[in-house]
């Protein structure tokens, strides 16, 4: 019989700390490599129904895999195209813009200073600054900033390299972690593999049918408002969601500044945050439950620190990858008992009698029309 040795608590804690610490330097220090694998691999999820509902209808896995990318490129060639459309029509409005905000500063800090008798000439210095900073695109501002973007065109360009492989080579790498792992833990290593890529499939197909479904929100919320360059607001405000939580809120930033310095009425500022409302709330407790579902089944504030953390050594991209992940190490955690506490941890067990649910609530209500009876 073996017997385990059990390492004193310090010298524990040194070596996950040691882990920890490693996992950081290697993660910040080779990000630019490691990322687009990553955005690569979660794309690939994406695509992977195409991919294998073609390869059923006998298509070659090459040609699946072909058009499958194909078919992904055109949807993001034509949303990037659609806002770079849009986007020259709201600089040919930049000028119009500049004055309508210049006016509405003013309109604003003489309300505040009629309302609190207190005069700041240099704060609405600072505000026009402000604003005029985020207003001061112009078509070479604009042609710069795609061309520091097409800086990282390899970047770009090798992703479409990394789907295909590893839509190609799906087999392969499931064999290799069978060879890699012990033949007696087999059965629970096919297990772990095939939840992972459930819970991604979905994850990555539900969040692609949130933000369609919330474009055509935003967009016709937009266009009743009155809002200028509603589409553009619309896509760019839905596009964030791929952000979970704090996706809707950079998104609206935008339209609720446009709203505040640009248009005629505060009443737009108004309506923009009542619309904020309205989807968030849409989003958070009707689009992402039903569609994305319980796959990932992460506790908010895990989710917070993931998006954070991601955000943190990768930016955008962290903030992307950062919900399968932690939900990846959630199925860790429910398959090998050494991982299990942080399961437990990561996962929305655990809170279930501090939890509001309708049973609950109905039975709060049912006791007070008791006592009022």
């Amino acid at each position: 019989m073996k017997e385990t040795i059990k390492l004193p608590l310090l010298l524990r804690a040194t070596i996950v700390l040691l882990f920890l610490w490693l996992s950081y330097f290697i993660l910040t220090e080779f990000r630019n490599y490691l990322y687009p694998i990553t955005l690569g691999g979660l794309f690939a999820y994406l695509l992977y129904p195409v991919a294998s509902y073609l390869e059923k209808n006998k298509v070659p896995r090459i040609f699946a895999n072909i058009l499958s990318i194909i078919l992904g490129i055109a949807v993001v060639g034509g949303v990037v195209f659609f806002i770079y459309k849009q986007m020259g029509l709201f600089l040919e409005d930049l000028p119009s813009l500049k004055i309508t905000a210049s006016k509405n500063i003013n309109s604003i800090f003489k309300y505040l200073t009629q309302l609190t008798g207190v005069e700041t000439p240099q704060l609405k210095d600072q505000f026009k600054v402000f604003a005029g900073n985020l207003l001061s695109f112009s078509g070479d501002n604009f042609k710069n900033t795609f061309g520091a973007t097409f800086q990282t065109v390899f970047t770009v360009g090798i992703m479409p390299v990394y789907i295909f492989f590893l839509l190609y080579y799906r087999n392969k790498f499931h064999n290799f972690i069978l060879m890699i792992v012990p033949a007696k833990k087999h059965i629970i290593a096919r297990k772990i593999l095939d939840e992972v890529n459930q819970l991604v499939v979905h994850y990555m197909t539900g969040v692609f049918i949130v933000v369609s479904i919330l474009v055509v929100l935003n967009s016709t919320g937009f266009l009743i408002i009155g809002m200028k360059h509603a589409l553009l607001l619309g896509v760019l405000a839905a596009i964030m969601n791929f952000i979970p939580y704090y996706g809707t809120i950079i998104g609206y930033l935008f339209p609720l500044f446009i709203a505040v310095f640009t248009m005629g009425s505060p009443r737009y500022a108004f309506l923009v945050i009542i619309q904020f409302a309205i989807v968030q709330f849409t989003e958070n407790n009707i689009l992402t439950p039903n569609i994305v579902g319980a796959h990932v089944s992460i506790n908010p504030f895990m989710i917070i620190l993931a998006i954070t953390f991601g955000g943190f050594i990768w930016g955008l991209p962290g903030m992307f990858i950062a919900v399968p992940v932690a939900a990846v190490f959630r199925v860790l955690g429910e398959n090998l008992p050494e991982l299990a506490p942080v399961s437990y941890l990561v996962g929305s067990e655990g809170m279930e009698e501090h939890s509001l649910s309708r049973k609950k609530l109905t039975g709060i209500f049912s006791k007070k029309n008791k006592k009022l009876k």
